[in-house]
């Protein structure tokens, strides 16, 4: 046995649970507090020395009678105990447990014991960022040194910091955990530049501990990655950990998710050539400009993504706020948006304002959607940003220094939203049904339309030749309810039905087992909500707004099934 240095820890922790219990430090997922609880009032006395090489050593000194001085110097430890210098003094060999040089680092770092400006400024500290497996080792320590030496003007504990957000642990595609010794260790650095098969076999086997597991894992990195590792940028692989940054402990590494990523940075490089050839005259300069339906539509909804990233990102759901950015970048913006300004840009007869409008629009939207990106892909969004900021009105060095995007909610336009999103439905009816029944993208296409109301009347009027110029459509033809319509293949938008005619267009099998297909799904769907709502253990529980959704969402089945259903019994009975 040989002597060792303890701290009393039970005084400490007292003063740490407290901080938790009454929420001057909170946990985020709030499970984690749990685990905080458990090892804090079972807490043992603290062990800190350490026989090692390496580390910050014992401040105690011995003379030469083994009588003990504790002190942070030596000349402390002789001016307290008036020890003269013929006393020869022997510091102890041993140095400080990791874990307690750990815990002083959110003070020790800024200057501590001294007074300095950063220590003023920035301790305490807003964010601790960690693993769950070190909740005690690290956060507890940091939190019970802290509030032991560090206290506020008024003489109370000071807390290190005000939230830990505890993540989960990167494991391989497979679950497991990454380490040297199975050779499935992946280095972000050779994610973002890339690596080759040779280069990463090296990496993976060399100086092993183990030579004998060399051979196994030559062939399990020959398996995963037969080409060695392509290169990704930084952008894409911060995106993708901030996709995989879900409440779990684990986050299983996908490369095919770093790829998707990848995909996605090229989908904004691409939008911003478009949007910079399209950019010219965009009211940088507060020329007049009149905003199209496109224009009101997209406008919209970055206020609702900047709402919900803002939401998502001060919840700590990384996750989250990238699927709404990622939703609105790609879906909203790059397919739709781009593809519906395109009318507007195309029309030499358009007027002037109306076209200038959107290009603003373009810009403007593009230059805030980088600013909600920038955290997540610093690079691209820079970049991009450099070029875009003029365009848009906006002087600065750095996207870094901008402000971050607040939404406008009187920038909220439904009946814009309304009229989008019954094109974009009816857009879609038609391309499957070009797809389903292989009739050409520019083929243009006779419609007929059922059961419109008043509401589909006005927007088919008010977007005909936006219809004409992007779904390729010859003509339209409302049907009274007493008219028939001729054989036609069917999409629903609500409603409406959107009929295109048969004749000389569409195999009569085909068009039969396309409505099978969408019967037996409707069927699908009109069981399962009905079968939620028949019980009663859910309508009992569930609030008033879910169950009248649900009802809606049956009664719009249930009418779509009726009307698929009929047109079915006419196709099959010619």
């Amino acid at each position: 046995l040989t002597d060792q240095w303890y701290v009393s820890t039970k005084p400490l922790a007292e003063p740490a649970i407290a901080a938790v219990e009454d929420g001057r430090i909170q946990f985020v997922p709030k499970q984690y507090e749990n685990m905080y609880f458990s090892w804090m009032r079972d807490i043992q006395d603290w062990c800190i020395s350490r026989q090692l090489w390496w580390g910050h050593r014992i401040p105690a000194w011995y003379d030469e009678a083994g009588q003990v001085y504790v002190g942070r110097n030596e000349q402390e430890v002789r001016a307290k105990h008036q020890l003269s210098a013929d006393v020869v003094l022997r510091q102890d060999d041993d140095v400080l447990d990791t874990w307690f040089s750990s815990g002083l680092w959110t003070f020790s770092t800024l200057g501590w014991p001294e007074q300095t400006e950063f220590f003023k400024k920035f301790h305490s500290t807003d964010v601790l960022v960690t693993g769950f497996d070190i909740i005690f080792f690290w956060v507890a320590r940091m939190i019970m040194l802290t509030m032991h030496l560090i206290k506020n003007e008024d003489g109370t504990p000071q807390v290190p910091f005000k939230t830990v957000y505890v993540h989960g642990l990167v494991r391989d595609g497979q679950g497991q955990k990454m380490s040297k010794s199975k050779g499935n260790v992946l280095d972000p650095l050779d994610i973002v530049d890339g690596i080759t098969l040779d280069a990463l076999l090296e990496k993976r086997t060399s100086g092993m501990m183990q030579p004998k597991l060399a051979e196994k894992i030559a062939k399990q990195t020959k398996a995963e990655f037969p080409e060695g590792i392509a290169s990704y940028g930084t952008d894409a692989l911060r995106f993708t950990f901030c996709s995989l940054a879900s409440t779990g402990r684990d986050i299983k590494f996908d490369m095919g998710r770093v790829e998707g990523y990848r995909n996605f940075c090229n989908k904004i490089w691409n939008a911003a050539r478009y949007v910079l050839d399209k950019g010219e005259d965009c009211g940088q300069n507060g020329e007049a400009y009149e905003l199209s339906l496109a224009d009101r539509w997209i406008i919209s909804q970055l206020q609702r993504t900047e709402a919900e990233v803002t939401r998502q990102l001060e919840q700590f759901r990384f996750d989250l706020a990238s699927q709404a950015l990622y939703e609105f970048i790609w879906n909203q913006y790059c397919d739709w948006y781009l593809e519906l300004s395109k009318p507007v840009l195309w029309d030499e007869n358009a007027p002037v304002e109306r076209a200038r409008g959107t290009r603003r629009t373009l810009v403007r939207v593009l230059e805030v959607a980088l600013r909600l990106a920038h955290p997540f892909m610093p690079f691209i969004t820079e970049e991009i940003w450099q070029r875009i900021a003029p365009l848009a009105g906006i002087e600065g060095k750095t996207i870094m220094l901008q402000p971050w995007p607040v939404a406008n909610e009187s920038r909220i336009d439904a009946a814009a939203e309304g009229d989008i999103e019954w094109l974009k439905e009816l857009m879609v009816g038609l391309r499957n049904i070009r797809a389903e029944m292989n009739i050409g993208p520019g083929k243009p296409l006779p419609l007929f339309l059922k059961n419109a109301n008043a509401d589909d009347q006005r927007r088919l009027q008010e977007n005909e030749a936006l219809l004409k110029k992007l779904a390729k459509v010859e003509s339209f033809t409302v049907l009274s309810d007493a008219e028939e319509a001729p054989l036609s293949a069917t999409a629903l938008v609500g409603d409406l039905q959107v009929l295109v005619p048969m004749a000389g267009l569409i195999d009569k099998d085909a068009e039969l087992a396309r409505l099978n297909k969408e019967i037996q799904r409707l069927q699908g769907e009109v069981a399962r909500v009905g079968g939620k709502l028949s019980n009663a253990a859910f309508v009992d529980k569930a609030p008033p707004a879910v169950i009248e959704k649900e009802r809606a969402k049956l009664a719009e089945s249930e009418q779509a099934l009726a009307n698929f259903t009929e047109q079915h019994a006419r196709i099959a009975a010619l």
